[in-house]
């Protein structure tokens, strides 16, 4: 084990289940008590989705990119369904993430660690309990580890079956990403592999087809010269994360493990905690303060310099170098008057923390045909704007969280298709948030690849 992690001291006065004497906002609530603890007995049982190793290895990878020595790509669904864990969809995702990351990789000339925000991202929060539709009142859907989308009594029932059922899709799209890559999927001697379907009709089809033919010479070329074929070149690391909302299906998944001191949620290798379930004396900062995983935070418009700097005390109290990732999301036209003050705040902490920018959250907006969607030239301004305005307050940003998907979907507006409010019905798939689609997605990895050289 590394040094650097030998002097953090346990939690005080945590277990996996104190965070119960806490208030917990966005809970699920079962109608069946008795199949509900009867499901959760179940899962406590099963074998965890990750390893401590694993998480170990993301948290120090995670503090190198706190130095300025890699980059983090963190992205995937809004919501995942259940219907979706089948193989074009999973091998399609992981593509869009390995493409992104070989187009930053050669750009910005350092490792990028790729975090999938799916294999548990199956609950969402909800700004209401209840949902009204022509006057009729049933659950508002919470992702399908809770409940269904149909807006029907039956579909919105809180199923704590569900529970188990999202633990298998999990550990199935785990085990499928494994196999992938232990494959050979993300090898570096072949990254037109990666290429989607449709990829050849992008007017960014050339631009990759360069970049990927680039880094196939390099790589052929070093091992010419080296007479060697390290083994990093033929496979990645690939992690998973998910926003730990579900506080129940979390404590059951948190583990001790042999030859290994404190408790890991073994559900993620990264879990973030949203901004609506943030509160300082509330349920789920109390879970995850007491375990050893990296944690991420979003970080919203609303939240004050105090109440960050008490989440930072209290999620990490002994500055513990890769602990904790701050995931910005302001909006473009907050995150100038918002960011400064945040990260003077933080930096006064003197704890080491990885920002990192969502510019998705931010900049939802509502079409007059009633669909909900993002600007591609929003997303793509606050990520630069992100970029300025770390360098200007001596700050660093080390990367971004995106809500993307491999499928060919339409339900962000612009890009270089430049896609319009009437592309929306076309294939617009999503149940709760826009995404990028393939296209976009890789767009804008180019565009953080020209902003970073302009501030080199």
């Amino acid at each position: 084990m590394s040094e650097k992690f030998r002097t953090i001291t346990p939690a005080k006065g945590w277990r996996p289940d104190s965070w119960q004497q806490h208030e917990a906002g966005q809970q699920a609530t079962y109608p069946d008590e008795i199949a509900f603890r009867h499901a959760l007995g179940r899962l406590a049982a099963m074998p965890p989705l990750v390893t401590s190793w694993e998480i170990l290895s993301l948290k120090e990878q995670i503090a190198e990119a706190q130095a300025g020595k890699r980059f983090v790509l963190q992205g995937g669904d809004c919501a995942e369904l259940f219907d979706d864990c089948e193989p074009t969809i999973i091998a399609n995702r992981l593509k869009v993430l390995l493409q992104m990351s070989l187009v930053l990789l050669h750009g910005m000339e350092k490792p990028v660690v790729r975090v999938g925000r799916f294999a548990g991202q199956y609950a969402k929060p909800r700004s209401a309990d209840m949902e009204t539709r022509d006057g009729v009142t049933l659950p508002s859907y919470r992702g399908d580890l809770v409940n269904a989308p149909e807006f029907t009594e039956e579909a919105r029932r809180p199923d704590p079956e569900r529970l188990l059922r999202g633990h298998a899709s999990s550990a199935m799209t785990m085990n499928f990403v494994r196999a992938l890559v232990d494959g050979g999927f993300a090898d570096l001697h072949h990254p037109e592999y990666w290429n989607l379907g449709w990829l050849e009709h992008s007017p960014l089809a050339d631009e990759f087809e360069r970049i990927a033919d680039s880094i196939g010479h390099s790589v052929r070329f070093m091992e010419t010269i080296t007479g060697q074929q390290p083994g990093s070149l033929r496979r990645v690391d690939f992690f998973t994360s998910h926003e730990a909302l579900h506080l129940h299906y979390e404590q059951a998944l948190t583990r001790r493990v042999p030859r290994q001191w404190g408790w890991f949620n073994l559900s993620t290798h990264f879990p973030w905690i949203g901004m609506r379930t943030a509160e300082l004396e509330g349920a789920h900062v109390e879970m995850f303060r007491g375990v050893r995983n990296p944690m991420g935070i979003k970080v919203g418009p609303g939240m004050s310099a105090s109440w960050l700097k008490g989440l930072i005390h209290t999620l990490n109290p002994d500055n513990e170098p890769g602990r904790l990732v701050l995931i910005h999301r302001m909006g473009a036209s907050q995150i100038s008057d918002k960011l400064p003050p945040l990260i003077e705040a933080v930096r006064s902490t003197g704890s080491p923390v990885l920002w990192i920018c969502d510019p998705m959250h931010g900049n939802t907006e509502k079409t007059e045909n009633g669909y909900k969607t993002r600007r591609f030239a929003n997303i793509v301004s606050e990520v630069e704007q992100a970029f300025d305005i770390h360098a200007e307050c001596g700050s660093r940003l080390g990367g971004v969280h995106l809500e993307l998907t491999g499928e060919n979907v339409t339900e962000c507006i612009g890009g270089a298709r430049d896609l319009g409010e009437h592309d929306l019905s076309r294939a617009y798939k999503s149940t709760v948030d826009p995404r990028l689609n393939y296209e976009q997605a890789l767009e804008l990895s180019m565009r953080i690849v020209g902003k970073h050289r302009s501030l080199a």
